[in-house]
């Protein structure tokens, strides 16, 4: 108390002191008032964040960044302490204006609103970054809602800041924009069926990070990398990266490759273009070749069974050799690639698995592979289909058939001792 007597009486004369400079006691107050905040700046960012840091260090868990997210937002609301003592003391400051003490004590109150605002935002991202280490994170992102939750608390804080400054009451200033609910909705419409979009996404798990998406309207094609309110970042197998709007995967169709990825076979589904003057029957000669294949051996032996059963009946009727059934040399090479499949390490056996004719065209006959590799993986994928057509090329000679190919001049070139041109 004693003291408190004194500083006034140190005051007085110091007033006294300064009375013939005009302005000068003011500008001493003022500039002691800004000391104060500094000094209050200080204690607070150097001192005590300081010694709350190394406490939160020794605490369990710390290892994990929590603390660290907790030291930030309290960095963050630290920023209000030099305001606050600034709105205490300019309140004090002899022979201001109160228009000019009244504007100094709200911007104090609108940067402590905006600070308080910026900290929960902070506060929002910290919980996305420890929720994102969860296992189930990638399946139930909430991203989209922890920004819905900005967007409302900067709109509050919005109207907060505005409302200080003007010198009105919140809740009057909340009724007068009730009425402009239509504007609202028109200006924030791409927000609001974003947050649509972002649930049904979340709820029905159409989509999710790290799922191979295919969308040739937004030009994507790669791996989805974040899910955000209003946009789905997906990266590109060139590199690139796509920012589709969030609505888009709602309102448009999308391919999404989890499901050849959860299922653990990727489709090969490619043709042999076979030359159809090459198909014939087989006789002694060429069915004498293919004895020699092992895959075969069931085939070969079965179909000449059935074959000798059915012209033995024909036979009596019809001896000619027209009205018997025989190999063909493309229904053998069929089976033979069947087989050769059936034995593939690379190839699923519990998934469909086809060799088929497909209708023939001006590009020949073509005979279709169908069926899954054991790994989705695309490098591993892209070897096991290479090593299955390199092998059915390369033994399709021995069935006497032959790949349709356009022709070119270069035979005719190569004939003539001239350069091929094609």
């Amino acid at each position: 108390m004693v003291d408190a007597v004194v500083a006034v009486q140190w005051l007085e004369r110091l007033q006294d002191t300064l009375e013939p400079y005009p302005g000068a006691y003011l500008a001493l107050t003022i500039l002691a008032l800004l000391v104060a905040a500094g000094l209050a700046n200080w204690v607070t960012k150097r001192i005590l964040l300081r010694g709350l840091r190394r406490l939160l260090s020794r605490l369990p868990g710390a290892e994990t960044g929590r603390g660290s997210h907790l030291m930030r937002v309290i960095a963050r609301l630290s920023n209000v302490v030099p305001s606050q003592v600034i709105a205490a003391g300019i309140k004090v400051v002899p022979d201001l204006p109160p228009g000019v003490v009244t504007f100094v004590v709200g911007a104090c109150q609108a940067w402590a609103v905006l600070t308080v605002a910026l900290a929960v935002s902070h506060a929002l991202d910290a919980a996305n970054d420890l929720y994102e280490r969860r296992p189930d994170a990638r399946d139930k992102p909430i991203k989209g809602y922890l920004q819905v939750a900005k967007i409302v608390i900067f709109v509050i804080a919005g109207l907060s800041i505005v409302a200080i400054l003007a010198g009105v009451d919140l809740r009057y200033l909340v009724t007068g924009l009730g009425a402009a609910t239509a504007v609202l909705m028109l200006i924030f419409q791409d927000t609001i069926l974003s947050l649509v979009a972002s649930v049904q996404i979340s709820g029905d798990g159409r989509v999710r990070i790290g799922d191979w998406i295919e969308m040739p309207s937004q030009n994507a094609d790669g791996d989805v990398i974040d899910i955000a309110l209003h946009t789905v970042t997906v990266q590109n197998f060139d590199k690139t990266i796509t920012t589709i709007p969030t609505k888009k995967l709602v309102t448009e169709s999308f391919k999404n490759w989890r499901g050849m990825q959860e299922a653990g076979g990727r489709r090969i589904k490619r043709a042999l273009y076979l030359d159809q003057h090459s198909v014939q029957f087989l006789d002694a000669a060429a069915l004498g070749r293919l004895q020699r294949f092992g895959l075969l051996d069931d085939y070969l032996a079965g179909k000449q069974a059935e074959l000798e059963r059915w012209n033995t009946q024909v036979a009596q009727a019809h001896p000619e050799e027209v009205n018997a059934r025989r190999l063909t040399n493309l229904g053998t090479f069929r089976a033979y690639v069947e087989r050769y499949l059936r034995s593939h390490p690379g190839i699923h056996q519990d998934m469909t698995l086809l060799v088929r004719q497909l209708a023939p065209g001006p590009q020949g006959l073509p005979l279709e592979v169908y069926c899954f590799t054991v790994t989705t993986a695309w490098g591993e994928y892209e070897a096991i289909q290479s090593d299955v057509f390199d092998h059915l090329l390369a033994i399709l000679p021995e069935f006497g058939l032959r790949v349709f190919q356009e022709s070119s001049d270069a035979m005719l070139m190569a004939m003539r001792g001239g350069p091929a041109t094609g």
